[in-house]
């Protein structure tokens, strides 16, 4: 991946001209939740996956979004999700995020020129990060939100043991969404043979040779994936609404 592009606030991505699908893979069993499923957890009175759907619901060139969901899921999705916006359908995930989003890629319309892919359990993602990664991947690369690292990083041996320090500076953290010409996403996780390997889409799309940039975003873009993320992120949506951070009133 290189450098990272500055991230102003973007305008929405040449509306009219573009044709967007979006791919949401919400399969995971939640382990590290306690078996929670992450989609349907709340914040703010709402499920994590609504908030997730947000911004690309107010893109005017998404056209088509698909949530892949698990089995008992995605054969009885909530009403909500289905009464969501005539552009959401629901798909099987598979046993993995790779196998769960190549699913949702298959099921969008043929002709998207851009495929997006996102986080459901990434609840904070704003319409601006929607927009740059869509320009970018508009230019025929990859394009991934993320923030460049700011601790010190360590290679680690199974046994514990530090091994190597690798220069921070060249290091960032992805985050999603992640957005690709739609034939580079296709032709990519077509042709991915171990799809339990896969803990990053770009990772995919960069196998068969393609560029892939990063695109500046929020250390705010947190992904829910642990029980304490879920204040966090319920602090963060508090923040941005210019709210106090104990929901009004002197902290």
């Amino acid at each position: 991946m290189s450098a990272g592009v500055p991230a102003p606030e973007a305008s929405a991505s040449r509306p009219g001209t573009v044709r967007v699908g979006v791919a949401i893979p919400a399969a995971g069993v939640g382990r590290r939740m306690g078996g929670l499923r992450k989609p349907w957890l709340e914040l703010d009175g709402r499920p994590l996956l609504a908030h997730a759907l947000d911004p690309f619901l107010a893109h005017p060139g998404v056209v088509a979004i698909r949530v892949a969901l698990g089995p008992e899921d995605a054969s009885d999705p909530p009403p909500w999700l289905l009464d969501a916006d005539g552009r959401v359908e629901v798909v099987a995930g598979g046993d993995t995020r790779a196998e769960s989003v190549r699913e949702a890629i298959r099921a969008l319309p043929a002709d998207v020129d851009i495929i997006v892919i996102h986080d459901a359990a990434r609840p904070l993602v704003t319409r601006s990060m929607v927009g740059l990664c869509i320009e970018a991947a508009l230019g025929g690369v990859g394009a991934v939100v993320g923030c460049p690292a700011t601790d010190t990083m360590k290679q680690v041996a199974p046994d514990g043991r530090i091994v190597g320090t690798p220069d921070r500076a060249g290091l960032w953290h992805a985050q999603t969404p992640q957005a690709f010409p739609a034939e580079l996403a296709r032709r990519a996780f077509e042709a991915l043979e171990d799809p339990s390997s896969v803990t990053d889409d770009a990772s995919v799309v960069e196998r068969v040779g393609a560029t892939v940039i990063m695109v500046e975003g929020s250390p705010r873009n947190l992904k829910v994936t642990r029980p304490e993320d879920l204040p966090l992120a319920a602090l963060h949506l508090r923040l941005a609404r210019g709210e106090a951070p104990h929901g009004g009133g002197t902290p």
